[in-house]
């Protein structure tokens, strides 16, 4: 019996089809919208409903990487050289039969394919708000965010997701791919979010509110913090550390629990090994998990003061009372997590609450600019030292 080859390219024209079908109904009803509207309002249009898919398609990411999916299928870009489950019946059957609560089965396998195929549409409605914006770029001066350079590096990106993606099944869900994967998901919500604030903005004849100098820093801050979180909680999902501590406040009755946090960190290595072979121990996962723990009351004290900052902002508000709630959603779903073993729903809304933070924290970023006072400030140092030289 001959073993199935990591990379069968002969499904792919047939996925490409699929990810174009996908793609028509979302372009076929953004025309349709705005069919007595010009081009400016059907690129706001068709930029929202990219970035809301995109977010979708990280949600379902998470989904699929908590449901141990992600080998449903143990090849790429296809399931056993086919495009669908339904071609792969047979060699599912065999792999379900083997091994029952393995990690090919009939459910895993559909929903592996269902993230690829939703993938293959965020692409393609990537690919067209690239063409329609360099279309509309030579017809039109545009701002620095409605520029069709961040539509293109978003399509660059997305193939790197592409690229990361078929890395994590070939690699058997290495840690630090999928990690990066996660975080990859996160910087093109990010890319996306840019341009649909800025053609927003310019729809509606308004400019990015004038902010203080300091409270755009305050706003880059947390969006640091955020992210580097993110990458934390991937790292303690794909390690699945994540029941290393049941308990709450404390790790296992433990204020500072017995930890190995050079086995913790030792990033490129294989699922559960270490990079000579041997198990990762216990005390690797509780540092793993701790360690997420205690950055997030960082995160959180930050995110608490930022929310008081935002109070002087009022152009910010409602971008204020996204970050509040989202803040406490994360609150209780990382509880959650820890106290109810782990339940689906409370980890796919954790996952998707972090994206969250971070386009609402692009948001805020990208609707907003430095106060004219503080960069004539700015301009007046920057002189005297040139002067001072």
């Amino acid at each position: 019996m001959t073993s199935q080859p990591l990379y069968d390219l002969e499904p792919l024209l047939h996925l490409m089809l699929i990810g174009a079908v996908i793609a028509l109904a979302p372009l076929a009803w953004v025309w349709f919208r705005n069919r007595q509207h010009g081009p400016a309002e059907r690129l706001l249009a068709l930029s929202v409903f990219t970035l809301f898919l995109t977010f979708d398609l990280v949600m379902f990411g998470a989904f699929t990487r908590l449901t141990d999916s992600g080998l449903g299928c143990p090849d790429w870009p296809g399931c056993y050289g086919n495009a669908s489950p339904l071609g792969a019946h047979v060699e599912i059957t065999a792999a379900q039969t083997a091994m029952p609560t393995g990690p090919v089965t009939h459910g895993k396998a559909w929903v592996e394919m269902i993230h690829r195929y939703l993938a293959t549409g965020v692409g393609v409605l990537i690919i067209a708000l690239t063409l329609m914006s360099w279309r509309l770029a030579r017809k039109t001066p545009l701002s620095a965010g409605r520029s069709p350079w961040w539509p293109t590096a978003s399509l660059v990106w997305v193939c790197i997701q592409g690229a990361f993606g078929a890395l994590t099944v070939t690699e058997k869900l290495f840690p630090a791919i999928v990690t990066l994967h996660l975080l990859g998901g996160t910087v093109l919500l990010a890319l996306l979010c840019v341009p649909a604030v800025a053609h927003g903005l310019a729809v509606q004849g308004r400019v990015p509110e004038a902010i203080p100098r300091w409270l755009r820093r305050a706003l880059v801050a947390g969006l640091a913090l955020v992210t580097l979180q993110v990458a934390l909680g991937g790292w303690v999902s794909t390690n699945y550390a994540v029941l290393a501590c049941t308990t709450f406040p404390t790790c296992q009755g433990s204020w500072w629990p017995a930890m190995n946090f050079s086995q913790a960190f030792e990033i490129w290595r294989p699922l559960g090994l270490l990079q000579d072979g041997s198990h990762l121990d216990f005390e690797a996962l509780t540092a793993i998990h701790y360690l997420h723990r205690l950055a997030a009351y960082v995160v959180a004290a930050a995110l608490v003061a930022l929310l008081l900052a935002l109070r002087r902002a009022q152009a910010l508000t409602r971008q204020r009372r996204w970050l509040g709630g989202l803040l406490l959603l994360q609150v209780m779903t990382g509880l959650s997590n820890v106290l109810f073993d782990w339940p689906l729903i409370a980890a796919v809304l954790h996952t998707g609450g972090a994206a969250a933070l971070v386009g609402v924290l692009v948001w805020s970023l990208a609707t907003s600019r430095t106060s004219r006072a503080d960069m004539d400030q700015r301009r007046s140092l920057s002189k005297k030292a040139i002067a001072r030289a």
